[in-house]
């Protein structure tokens, strides 16, 4: 890995993080629950067989199928912890990101951002321990809230820029939350969004 490299790669545990700058990214994070430890070891063993990026699509797109059929406690789902989360998002829109697209899923969440001088994972972290603290108040809980990694992929150019914003929207849609994108409450496409914001 060449020195430019090593300046925007980093892991903190299974998954490579991109680091570089004010490229858009593709972010997901979920809640601790949301996938059983013995699958995850499981889908690790047999993945192992495969090439670098191979393995990582295919775990990404396993990840995704489970997370999208509901597993854990769906904590999510519940409104008020919902706002929270969103309110997380929302709260430094413009500042330290510009948040182009997200939807909070009942176990986890998608996010197309671009930082603005800050680290992606101060970032996420950022969004993450907030949203934890507040949350664990809320639902009167203890413990870990989050699955400590997260998944971001560096947004290529204009097409896949568009094919990210299409999914982020019709995910709800996707796992039969909705039938229209635009009436998930949680979402940057939800049709109530304009009004309440004025």
């Amino acid at each position: 890995m060449s020195p430019e490299e090593q300046k925007v790669w980093h892991s903190r545990g299974y998954l490579p993080h991109w680091e570089a700058g004010d490229i858009p990214q593709s972010i997901t994070f979920r809640l601790a629950d949301s996938l059983p430890k013995t699958v995850l070891q499981h889908w690790r063993i047999e993945l192992d067989q495969l090439a670098d990026g191979a393995r990582d699509r295919e775990r990404r797109k396993r990840i995704e199928m489970a997370l999208d059929s509901g597993h854990g406690s769906g904590a999510l789902a519940t409104p008020a912890v919902g706002e929270i989360i969103e309110n997380a998002l929302l709260h430094f829109d413009a500042q330290r990101y510009r948040l182009h697209a997200w939807v909070i899923m009942p176990n986890h969440v998608h996010v197309l951002v671009t930082p603005l001088g800050e680290t992606l994972s101060d970032i996420v972290q950022a969004w993450k321990s907030f949203s934890a603290r507040r949350v664990n108040a809320v639902l009167d809980r203890r413990g870990v809230f989050w699955a400590p990694e997260y998944f971001d992929r560096a947004v290529r150019d204009g097409e896949h820029y568009a094919s990210v914003v299409e999914y982020i929207a019709m995910n709800p849609v996707k796992a039969r939350l909705c039938a229209l994108a635009e009436d998930w409450r949680f979402s940057s496409g939800w049709k109530g969004r304009a009004s309440s914001s004025r």
